[in-house]
């Protein structure tokens, strides 16, 4: 009686417990009604849009270069660092010489700059001066030096030069800063040159004396300095020029009384 009894509750419950495998809850079907529809909509509008097309189905554009640096199997650093493909500095310069008729150049006869004097004391300044700041601090000139503690770095202070003193036509700046707190006017700038440093020179000695200054030629090795002062305004300056390996001219331009 028992095991007949047990045999159909068995049989009862075996219909409850398979209805229960195979149904699914309300939410579930919502789930897969929803990841169909959205896989349909975008499989149409990707179809309707050429350019949602174009972006997945073309082939990935690939830097060769750049692949060959590529290093997924080690397991060490590689073996140099990844270049950064910065330009060399010449990249854009103009054939040799050819900044010096240019420009401001072109009218007006340059001087020659006269032979400069054996003894260059502002040539060991420049050597020991690691910013523009300590090469002004380093200059003769009261004006220029007192102003040099509150100098500040930026890129505009090369387009804020000296009427008098302007950048040469064909400068590549790579640095520059000025002042005009307490009443200084102070400018100082580095840049590199096409030109030969004799042709610079002349440039700057024509552009100098035209202007009222004084102008003192110093020289020690393939380091040259031009410097002079002006008596109706106070103003100074003082030009450090060095010859490059590539046959132009490495520039320091230290000015005080700027526009």
């Amino acid at each position: 009686m028992v095991r007949s009894r047990f045999r159909g509750l068995v049989v009862l419950a075996l219909p409850v417990a398979l209805a229960a495998c195979g149904s699914r809850s309300d939410g579930d079907r919502n789930l897969d009604t929803l990841d169909n529809e959205l896989v349909d909509g975008n499989s149409a509008n990707a179809s309707r849009d050429p350019a949602l097309m174009s972006a997945l189905q073309d082939q990935i554009m690939v830097d060769p270069t750049l692949a060959q640096q590529a290093n997924n199997d080690a397991v060490r650093p590689p073996a140099q660092p990844y270049s950064g493909a910065v330009p060399p500095d010449g990249i854009a310069v103009p054939p040799a010489g050819a900044a010096a008729t240019t420009g401001a150049a072109r009218s007006e006869t340059l001087k020659k700059a006269p032979a400069p004097a054996a003894d260059c004391p502002q040539c060991d300044a420049a050597r020991e001066s690691l910013t523009l700041g300590a090469l002004a601090a380093r200059q003769k000139d009261k004006r220029t030096s007192g102003c040099a503690g509150n100098m500040r770095y930026s890129a505009r202070w090369a387009q804020r030069l000296p009427a008098d003193l302007p950048l040469y036509p064909d400068a590549r700046v790579s640095e520059a800063a000025g002042t005009e707190d307490g009443g200084c006017a102070l400018r100082a700038v580095s840049f590199a040159s096409s030109a030969p440093l004799q042709t610079v020179l002349d440039w700057y000695y024509t552009r100098a004396t035209n202007a009222g200054y004084s102008a003192e030629h110093q020289a020690d090795g393939s380091e040259h300095v031009l410097g002079g002062t002006r008596d109706r305004d106070d103003g100074a300056f003082a030009l450090f020029l060095t010859s490059r390996a590539d046959g132009g001219t490495d520039v320091d331009l230290v000015a005080n009384n700027g526009n």
